[in-house]
């Protein structure tokens, strides 16, 4: 059966939530949307430095089981039903130093924020999902989901990896009923964050922006494309993948990493 799309507005009609959506990755993947016609809620701990009014902010912390309820319960009441969500949150601010100087505070704080918040968040939204047979869940993990970093991320290399395992067995329960579930895992992104990181490294060492994007290129191992992923490229693959081009995906990890991860 031939389908028509209109990619210019192909997401007209559809509601849409992004988690951590107010910097970074997750902005852009609110523009990326909002571009192709979705209403677009964001939800974050404080708002977003520009206020938007084509955007619906729920300020939420979501390492909280409360949190992710008062999201839910907001959406639901203000729209009636969410079409795409993207569990984009993710964090670490561990300390550096391996596994023993890690308390259960690290874990439990880590796990919260990157794993179970995800999770309460299907389970409050999946219901109306699979009741209209329609929907999109993406899970933004991690390459070190497969690429952990002992010494300086190990609960959230940990975590992120536990998602990537919950997103598929959770596309396998729910895909016969009309919802897609799917995983995409960044490498290195260049964020505003990263910038302001790197152009620290060059004045602390007295050397370029560009000499210290390569050190931390360098440090990670390599990336055989040469740089980070701009967010507006992680954006674009997700906006493809919630969209009706992508229709028969579902259950599928997607690694945007520039080569980073050295095996198949």
């Amino acid at each position: 059966m031939e389908q028509q799309f209109n990619f210019n507005n192909e997401l007209a009609g559809k509601i849409a939530l992004v988690t951590g959506g107010t910097k970074g990755a997750g902005k852009a993947i609110v523009e990326r949307l909002q571009k192709a016609g979705a209403t677009v809620i964001i939800t974050a701990r404080n708002a977003p430095e520009n206020e938007n009014s084509n955007l619906h902010f729920i300020a939420a912390d979501l390492s909280a089981a409360a949190g992710t309820q008062k999201v839910i319960g907001e959406v639901l009441s203000t729209y009636g039903k969410l079409d795409i969500l993207v569990n984009n949150l993710g964090s670490s601010s561990t300390p550096a130093g391996g596994f023993t100087v890690l308390t259960d505070e690290d874990w439990e704080s880590t796990l919260q924020a990157n794993l179970l918040a995800p999770v309460r968040l299907d389970r409050g939204f999946l219901p109306q999902m699979i009741d209209r047979k329609s929907g999109v869940i993406i899970h933004i993990a991690s390459i070190q989901g497969k690429l952990p970093l002992y010494d300086s991320t190990l609960p959230y290399a940990a975590a992120k990896a536990g998602l990537r395992n919950y997103s598929k067995s959770l596309s396998n329960e729910v895909s016969p009923k009309g919802v897609r579930v799917l995983t995409v895992s960044p490498g290195w992104i260049r964020t505003e964050n990263v910038k302001v990181w790197l152009e620290t490294i060059a004045e602390n060492s007295k050397i370029s922006v560009e000499e210290a994007q390569q050190g931390v290129v360098a440090a990670l191992g390599g990336i055989p494309y040469g740089r980070p992923a701009e967010p507006e490229e992680v954006a674009e693959f997700v906006g493809f993948l919630v969209s009706p081009r992508a229709n028969y995906l579902t259950g599928t990890e997607y690694v945007i990493d520039g080569g980073t991860i050295p095996t198949i």
